[in-house]
């Protein structure tokens, strides 16, 4: 045996015998304890939160304010909804095992602590210890106890974004309420000085030296001040401690390496060539020759299709993979996969499998028209073209720039909607550098383009389609006769077989409406029928199955039935299913500056430094005189 074999049978032992999984030993960790963290410290900042609004806090803070200095009767006062505001959000992160999130905690709690027995010695026995109190001392002494629960790392970039964001959100409330107080009736004057000190004072929920000579004008302050240091809080702890979402990482070495294992192992996965999609990263196996290709959304790591490269590798990348995520506390899931795919994920990783549906798959070679149950296909096809249809497929190397410009231009046009959907069977770009093995199908009425098909490679001898876009007033049926010619022209492109669009919960929908299906089926089925008015679920079957297709089962891999419902939202949300309201800041603000005419002056602008520069280059070719 050579030395190379011997090599490559040794990187393969160690891919597939990892000696301690790291998923596996935090699956060991105590589940109860997070759990029972998070409750406590939510009852426990809920509990300072009403506590204030009880009339005996009131009179006790009066009883120990000639006993302390300055504003500290204040500070005790709205420390107990600062705490226990911060108490409430941070409990979410406990939950999700976030080391900042326990760090936080337990200065919290210490702090709480010193502030309830800050003042019990002015109170009666009776009332001197409270419940709330012996809670938080031993829930600290708990936290510090199984610290070692409490592992999960956060995104570095998060950090940095939460800072900035936070250091933004104090700017602008400073300066409202340096403007609030620039136009207020005062009662007296003070300098610039003590009013920044009244503004930072009241963030915090503190009164500071100014004072008002009107009563509404200063409680409008007070509430106005309190509300955007309330705000502020809350929107930097909601960007601390939420799901980390890290930038893609995939570098021009990554796609490199991802496009060599497409070469050698790209014939079994169809759904291989999407993990050049732009907003991926991808974790390789230590010996290099498998890798698996996610993204971070929502607090779930996920994948999609099968493992890169040799299978016989794919254990060392899943290993990297679910130890990765075991370090940011992220749920592992997998959309999308083969058969082999999740045998291969719930073996290595003691996972589930669910079969999401199926992917149809068209042979060239036995594709054909003639036939009954062809003939609604047929009908279509001869229907565009008596309309004066004509389709032309090119490798997207073959197009000229200038003809690749304007197909882009009208698909982003037909597009309608600023949301790309697609993530485990979509590229996400058309025609984009690198992809000149991709096929693109275009279909032009008289000279106008009405539609266009994008396909990818799968191997040397498939292509899997991409993206359908048309125009909303082209021909019915457009769609399936510029499948026909990709069918047809395939054999000239030397492929074989091509992939069509994946058909969720395929075998419900075809066994529920058959003669002799049970109640549950049926019901199943309706309900999918239901969903399909917002998600094209019954849709994407029957256009499927016009084409006789030869159906492939896909898998949906997930760690248990706990997390499931979290996995599917955030698999919807990747697929664009599920897409939360943005405040598009950039677009909004544009479309005021075209109002108010700032798009002219920015023109004027622009001409004047291009005249500067065209005579400072004509004064230096005439040099000195």
């Amino acid at each position: 045996m050579s030395e190379s074999n011997s090599a490559d049978q040794a990187d393969r032992r160690a891919d597939s015998a990892p000696p301690c999984p790291p998923w596996r030993e935090g699956g060991k960790r105590l589940a109860w304890v997070p759990a029972v963290a998070s409750l406590l410290v939510f009852l426990i900042g809920l509990s300072d939160i009403l506590t204030v609004f009880k009339p005996t806090v009131v009179s006790r803070l009066h009883k120990i304010k000639p006993f302390v200095p300055g504003f500290l009767a204040n500070v005790t006062r709205t420390s107990d909804v600062i705490v226990g505001l911060l108490l409430i959000l941070l409990a979410l992160g406990l939950r999700r095992r976030k080391r900042r999130a326990w760090q936080a905690v337990l200065a919290l709690l210490a702090f709480d602590i010193v502030i309830h027995f800050l003042h019990f010695p002015h109170l009666p026995r009776e009332t001197s210890i409270s419940v709330s109190s012996i809670v938080a001392i031993v829930l600290l002494v708990g936290l510090l106890f199984f610290h070692r629960e409490f592992y999960a790392i956060g995104d570095p970039r998060t950090r940095w974004s939460v800072l900035n964001v936070f250091v933004v959100l104090v700017m602008a409330d400073v300066a409202i309420g340096l403007g609030y107080l620039s136009v207020g009736p005062l009662a007296g004057n003070y300098s610039p000085f003590q009013r920044l000190q009244d503004v930072v004072y009241e963030l915090v929920g503190v009164y500071g030296p100014v004072s008002w000579a009107s009563d509404a004008r200063s409680d409008l302050y007070h509430l106005l001040t309190s509300a955007l240091g309330l705000f502020t809080l809350v929107v930097t702890l909601y960007l601390l401690l939420r799901s980390a979402q890290p930038r893609p990482r995939l570098t021009q070495s990554d796609r490199e390496r991802i496009s060599e294992l497409l070469d050698r192992h790209g014939d079994r996965d169809s759904l291989g060539y999407f993990a050049l999609r732009d907003d991926k990263s991808v974790i390789w196996s230590p010996s290099g020759k498998a890798g698996v290709c996610y993204r971070v959304v929502s607090g779930v790591m996920l994948a999609s299709g099968d493992p890169l490269g040799d299978p016989e590798a794919w254990p060392g990348a899943i290993t990297e993979f679910l130890a990765d995520a075991a370090r940011h506390a992220w749920r592992p899931a997998v959309m999308g996969c083969s058969e082999l795919g999740a045998e291969v994920w719930c073996r290595e990783g003691d996972l589930s499998a669910l079969e999401l549906g199926d992917e149809a798959i068209v042979n060239v070679a036995d594709f054909s028209l003639s036939g009954r149950s062809m003939r609604n296909v047929r009908q279509m096809v001869n229907r565009v073209t008596k309309s004066g249809y004509k389709a032309e497929v090119r490798r997207v190397g073959d197009i000229p720039m200038q003809e690749l410009d304007r197909i882009i231009r009208a698909a982003d046009h037909w597009r309608g909607s600023h949301t790309e959907r697609g993530f485990s069977m979509a590229l996400g770009r058309l025609g984009g550098r690198g992809d000149d093995d991709c096929v693109l199908v275009t279909a032009e009425e008289n000279g106008v383009l009405r539609a266009v098909l994008q396909f990818v490679p799968w191997g040397h001898d498939g292509l899997s389609l991409d993206l359908m876009r048309r125009d909303r007033n082209a021909q019915a049926g457009l769609n399936d006769f510029l499948i026909v010619e990709s069918i047809k022209a395939a054999p000239g492109l030397g492929v074989k077989r091509l992939s069509l669009n994946f058909a969720m919960f395929r075998a419900a929908l075809e066994r529920g409406e058959k003669i002799g299906a049970g109640p549950v089926l049926k019901a199943w089925r309706n309900l999918l029928v239901f969903l399909s008015r917002w998600f094209q679920i019954e849709s994407l079957y029957k256009f499927n199955a016009k084409f006789s297709p030869v159906w492939e089962p896909r898998f949906f891999v997930y760690p248990g039935g706990r997390d499931a419902p979290r996995i599917a939202f955030a698999a919807l949300e990747a697929e664009a299913f599920l897409v939360w309201p943005t405040f598009e800041a950039k677009r909004y603000a544009r479309r005021v500056g075209r109002r108010l005419g700032l798009h002219k002056v920015r023109r004027r602008y622009r001409a004047y430094l291009r005249a500067r520069r065209a005579q400072r280059g004509l004064n230096s070719q005439q040099g000195p005189r």
